[in-house]
């Protein structure tokens, strides 16, 4: 029987990097929440006439800015936050590629140099920015999912198999030189995913198996062997995962783990009534271009811009 793979699409950040699930899965409801006025479509074309005009001056703006100082990193950051927001990721590619050479040392900005090339389908040019973080920190797990979902976009899952396993064997001797700089458990959990995606559940659950022996007390492969269990219809073993996984987990994550198990097999307790979700704060305020100019070249901002 073959796996869910829109869910397994979610799944797969929760289980190889935690602080990314409730990022990923909260978008939805930080897009939905606001004030209970409902705007009238004149309203609304307003507002997104105004906000549209908006962004458009905050743009060139920074473009000014940057004309008299083309290495101020709040401007790149702004210019390439506002054109994002522009829907002109084209134009968002000339300030990221910018702060890369500025920042050889933040690959964040080279991952999402590489997710904007491989939104407007410059697969080569991903491919690259993500194996350029990779050669300098083979354990960085942002640009180890990147590429692997870009191989699989490419329909090449077993060189996503290969990347991984490769990964696996160089672990030993680069934690020798540089202790934790690759996490096995994490990189085994992402080649359990590309297993399931690829339809190799057998091997899936071997891995599975494999790194709930080596990271006894980690609740996310007792998670996501659950999640494979009930989809292949072994829903007794599946249902004490999802009971053990769900003890083992962190205060902040059991709703999660509760809900995803009442969501598999049907059943599961209700979240608590008054526990709040931890959410992450989309409501950060924005630069104004003016500000640019004072900030100057202050590297140590660079990730405002990345979320």
């Amino acid at each position: 029987m073959a796996v869910k793979r829109n869910r397994w699409l979610v799944i797969s950040v929760l289980v190889v990097a935690i602080g990314a699930f409730l990022t990923l899965s909260l978008l939805p409801l930080l897009a939905g929440r606001g004030g209970h006025h409902t705007a009238t479509p004149a309203e609304q074309a307003s507002g997104t006439a105004d906000a549209q005009a908006e962004l458009e001056d905050r743009a060139r703006g920074y473009e000014s800015v940057l004309e008299r100082e083309p290495d101020n990193q709040t401007a790149l950051q702004g210019l390439a936050d506002t054109r994002s927001r522009l829907n002109d990721l084209e134009g968002v590619v000339e300030p990221l590629e910018r702060l890369v050479e500025l920042n050889p040392d933040i690959p964040e900005y080279q991952i999402l140099l590489g997710q904007t090339k491989q939104t407007l389908g410059d697969l080569e040019g991903a491919a690259q920015a993500y194996r350029t973080v990779l050669t300098e920190s083979p354990g960085n797990m942002d640009a180890l999912q990147a590429l692997v979902a870009l191989l699989f976009e490419q329909e090449r899952p077993q060189a996503a198999i290969g990347l991984l396993q490769d990964t696996l064997q160089t672990a030993s001797q680069a934690n020798e030189v540089t202790p934790g700089s690759i996490d096995v458990v994490s990189v085994q959990l992402l080649l359990a995913q590309v297993y399931v995606e690829d339809g190799q559940v057998d091997d899936a659950l071997r891995v599975y198996d494999e790194v709930i022996e080596i990271a006894s007390d980690d609740f996310r492969p007792r998670l996501a062997k659950a999640l494979v269990l009930t989809d292949i219809g072994n829903v007794a073993e599946a249902a004490l995962l999802f009971e053990q996984a769900e003890e083992m987990a962190p205060d902040q994550y059991k709703d999660q783990v509760r809900e995803l198990a009442a969501g598999s097999t049907g059943t599961g307790a209700p979240s608590p009534a008054g526990e709040d979700t931890p959410a992450k704060d989309d409501s950060a305020a924005e630069a104004d271009p003016s500000d640019a100019s004072e900030a100057g070249d202050a590297s140590e901002e660079g990730n405002d811009f990345i979320e």
